[in-house]
């Protein structure tokens, strides 16, 4: 079988089989898995998620149609009832050690940006993100709009957005700006939407 090199394994990259595999061990819930492993799961919930799946059986069919690239990953496709079984029933408390781990990951690696500073350098911004009244009516900002707000502080020195908040699409930038406990003596970039002479102090 050829191999294909697919930009879904260029994703998975920073990802340590060998780390997940442990961490799948210690978060293991009740009998063995037979049919699956958390690798089955975990590549197929990814792919589905970046590939706008909708339903599981959505997903079924989409996974066999990409059996030979799950070969290569390690991988193979789960059937509906097995995969809605492992989400029920395995804890999620997997995922969230995983993404520990990749976080300690990101942070151990150098900005690539080729300044330096002697403080910490990060940036601070706020985006509206559109949302359908339909699905979201408590997002409405507008009688025909709704939206919410993402606050994020970047850290340029590791490329990790250290700080985020969701909040109402019409709350000022500046109410989680506020929050944001940033390092003692960092250096801040924003725009106008930040400015607050009390809050440098």
């Amino acid at each position: 079988m050829s191999h294909h090199n697919t930009a879904f394994h260029q994703l998975l990259k920073p990802l340590s089989r060998h780390d997940f595999e442990r961490l799948a061990r210690e978060h293991h819930r009740g009998q063995k898995l037979r049919s699956a492993s958390r690798w089955d799961q975990f590549v197929g919930m990814a792919m589905s998620q970046l590939s706008g799946r909708q339903s599981l059986r959505d997903i079924q069919s989409n996974l066999e149609s990409q059996r030979h690239k799950l070969y290569h990953l390690g991988a193979k496709p789960i059937p509906r009832s097995t995969l809605a079984r492992i989400n029920e029933k395995q804890p999620a408390a997997l995922y969230q050690a995983l993404f520990g781990r990749l976080l300690q990951h990101c942070k151990s690696l150098p900005g690539r940006h080729k300044f330096r500073f002697k403080n910490p350098l990060y940036s601070l911004d706020a985006s509206a993100i559109d949302l359908s009244l339909k699905l979201f009516p408590w997002a409405a900002y507008r009688p025909d709009a709704g939206n919410m707000k993402l606050s994020v502080g970047l850290n340029h020195g590791t490329d990790v957005p250290e700080f985020v908040a969701v909040s109402d699409g019409n709350e000022n930038d500046l109410v989680q700006g506020r929050r944001f406990a940033f390092p003692k003596s960092s250096i801040v970039v924003f725009d106008k939407g930040y400015v607050d002479y009390g809050w440098y102090k």
